[in-house]
């Protein structure tokens, strides 16, 4: 590729609700630049962007991956992120090395949840954007109706700069609203033909529209509007830029992915209008371990910064770590310093993704975006800069997994086969974690969804040769005692030789705290002070099961009253099994209870799905504790709910919310769980135990 400069260079971020055409627009962008000889095809599984066998196999994107090309002199980093709300990590990685987002639409559905969302990425990261409507190639498709479900949802300051020409349900062309000109498709060529008179009063509304947000960018522009004067090309041309900056303006364009349609003429406004890495000035950073934020230049002279922004983690290379250079060139065959470990880090040979494909290069300037093999010690959200100048550029915000899954071998002797292969796939994914259960001895797998843990398995099976299955996570009940009760505990046996001998008289009482309080009370030397640590030992170790279902004892209070001792026949060991003996019969004797855990959960929704979402949470046993408004029309949800009945609940909010309400959940306490669901957790305990 020809070493141009930062100035042009665009980081353009794709994003859409899934299914609108994202992919097929990069490919057909590279076919343009000449990157492509043929145009591929998602069905076959053979576009540049979506190489993944996941993705091939899914015909769907699961990952960001970045397309680069030439046009016009100018070099445009595609980044093709997923439209599906299970990868929302992956958005988030291409939203941060990106300087402009473009947002898809399908002409034929409009506006989406992802749409939306699309919108508040691009509003998080203060970065302009523009639309394209695209799939205007066949039935029910509606340009002007989408449009003002744009203007509807968004605002005035949705401007469109062309719209289509459409003839016997095809689109032939599209007329040019700053030029004036109309253009119509002809094979591969696009030739001028006169405005469709029937389209003219369409066209003078949309020119005054467009001209008058133009005048809005400036005092001198508004006047030169209210005096009736044309604005130069110069003029226009800044007025786009400052608006398309300050989001006063956002451009919509339209076309036909699919069949090449429209799309060059979206690439000459991307070139045109959209912002370079230069034109931001600076980017702000700190020193390690510091909160205040200072400006760099960007600047090839300035000190380098750059942020690891994704890893790939590939059974052949190993781990390739993508980068963005934000300030400074980072070349080949150098050292570098990761702020972030405090560790050096040598760059062997750069690159450039294509794609799967890797194109070496020797340098990255400010604002590119690159690839480097086998960097051990760096991962995702990793600075690399100058040792002599350690900085800190803003990390990316990945969102909590909200789905947990229990996940065992198909084959015995896979386990660190598996082990091995998560904790790749947890490097690629900072939206996924490991964990294991100690408790009820499970490996868990967590995630945004589950579409996202079905990846995951997959991969697991593709790139590192391991079937595993997935079921619901056991969990982690506790049994407690109601009421008081004093109990004996004799573990006599007579064998040759010394027998065995302890007797203890123990009350267990409901007491304060998870933990086991033991105390004694023992008078005239009934149990010598020498056996009292393993009385307490004996029942630290009985606690563990408890009589119900098997689950651990919580909040007991166990006192040592009475009991006897032989001078020859006792032990330790005799006493510690005469007090899991009493342990025992007192769990049985003090109406023992099944404690299930408690969750608190914070629902974040439009306020119009405010009744669902509290009729739903009540059903799963929940108290709702508030409902607080917050901005942008969101509500949000408090309540106390059964962790048991949280399971899945990420997947049943999307469905009810349209993917439109998040949550938030963490533990809180246990309680008394209902007769009813205590009556079938024993059950299922008994069972499990016979079948073991």
């Amino acid at each position: 590729m020809k070493d141009l400069s930062a100035e042009r260079i665009r980081n353009i971020c794709l994003m859409a609700h899934g299914g609108a055409g994202k992919t097929t627009l990069a490919e057909a962008m590279l076919f343009n630049t000449g990157v492509l000889e043929r145009l591929g095809r998602i069905e076959d599984g053979t576009t540049t962007s979506d190489y993944d066998p996941e993705e091939i196999k899914r015909k769907n994107s699961v990952s960001t991956s970045i397309c680069p090309c030439e046009w016009k002199n100018h070099k445009i980093n595609l980044i093709d992120t997923p439209g599906y709300f299970d990868f929302i990590g992956e958005v988030k990685q291409g939203i941060r090395v990106a300087d402009a987002a473009l947002i898809l639409l399908s002409a034929r559905s409009g506006v989406a949840v992802g749409t939306e969302k699309s919108w508040d990425y691009a509003n998080e990261r203060k970065i302009p954007r523009m639309f394209f409507i695209n799939k205007l190639d066949g039935e029910n498709a509606d340009f002007f109706g989408v449009l003002d479900q744009l203007h509807n949802t968004f605002g005035k300051n949705i401007v469109a700069f062309e719209f289509p020409i459409i003839e016997n349900e095809e689109f032939v062309g599209y007329v040019d609203i700053l030029s004036m000109k109309a253009k119509k498709f002809e094979k591969d060529k696009l030739v001028d033909i006169d405005i469709p008179s029937e389209l003219n009063d369409k066209v003078g509304e949309m020119r005054n529209t467009l001209v008058e947000a133009i005048a809005e960018t400036s005092e001198e522009l508004m006047m030169k509007f209210f005096d009736g004067e044309e604005f130069t090309p110069d003029e226009i041309n800044s007025g786009l830029r400052q608006g398309i900056t300050d989001f006063s303006i956002v451009p919509v364009f339209c076309g036909s992915a699919l069949n090449n349609r429209g799309v060059e003429t979206l690439m000459d406004a991307i070139v045109d209008l959209m912002p370079s890495p230069v034109d931001a000035g600076s980017v702000m950073v700190t020193k390690p371990g510091e909160d205040e934020a200072f400006e760099l230049k960007v600047a090839e002279d300035s000190p380098l910064s750059a942020l690891v922004f994704k890893t790939v983690a590939d059974p052949f290379v190993g781990k390739i770590s993508l980068i963005r250079v934000f300030t400074g060139v980072l070349k080949s065959d150098t050292t570098v310093y990761n702020s972030t470990t405090g560790k050096t880090e040598k760059i062997a040979q750069l690159s450039i993704q294509r794609g799967k494909k890797n194109i070496p290069i020797d340098r990255l300037i400010p604002g590119d975006i690159g690839a480097v093999a086998k960097l051990q010690n760096v991962n995702t959200n990793d600075t690399l800069c100058m040792q002599s100048n350690p900085v800190e550029v803003d990390k990316i915000v990945f969102p909590e997994p909200s789905i947990s899954m229990a996940i065992q071998p198909k084959a015995k002797g896979d386990e660190e086969k598996i082990g091995t292969g998560l904790n790749r796939l947890q490097d690629e994914d900072p939206t996924f974690k490991v964990s294991i259960n100690s408790e009820t001895r499970q490996m868990l797998i967590s995630g945004i969804g589950e579409m996202h843990l079905d990846v995951i398995v997959s991969k697991l099976g593709t790139k590192f040769g391991v079937s595993v299955e997935l079921m619901e996570p056991k969990v982690a009940y506790r049994e407690a005692i109601r009421k008081k009760v004093k109990v004996e505990g004799k573990h006599k046996k007579q064998s040759g030789g010394h027998g065995q001998y302890g007797h203890v008289w123990i009350e267990f009482e409901p007491g304060e705290s998870e933990e086991l309080l033991f105390e004694e009370k023992i008078f005239g030397g009934a149990v010598p002070r020498q056996y009292f640590p393993a009385v307490e030992k004996g029942l630290q170790d009985s606690i563990k099961k408890g009589v119900l279902a098997g689950y651990p004892v919580v909040n007991l209070k166990a006192t040592l009253v009475d009991g006897s001792y032989h001078s020859v026949d006792s032990s330790e060991m005799a006493f510690k099994m005469a007090a899991s003996l009493a342990y025992r019969k007192g769990m049985e004797e003090a109406s023992s209870v099944l404690l299930e855990p408690i969750v608190h959960v914070e629902v974040y929704i439009p306020d119009s799905y405010m009744g669902e979402i509290i009729g739903d949470l009540n059903k799963r046993r929940g108290r709702i504790l508030g409902m607080n408004p917050q901005e942008n029309g969101i509500q949000q949800v408090i309540a106390e709910v059964p962790e048991a009945e949280m399971h899945k609940y990420a997947t049943d909010l999307t469905s009810m919310t349209q993917g439109r309400g998040i949550f938030k959940m963490w533990f809180e306490r246990y309680e008394e769980a209902p007769a009813q669901v205590s009556q079938g957790v024993i059950e299922a305990a008994k069972k499990e135990a016979d079948a073991e």
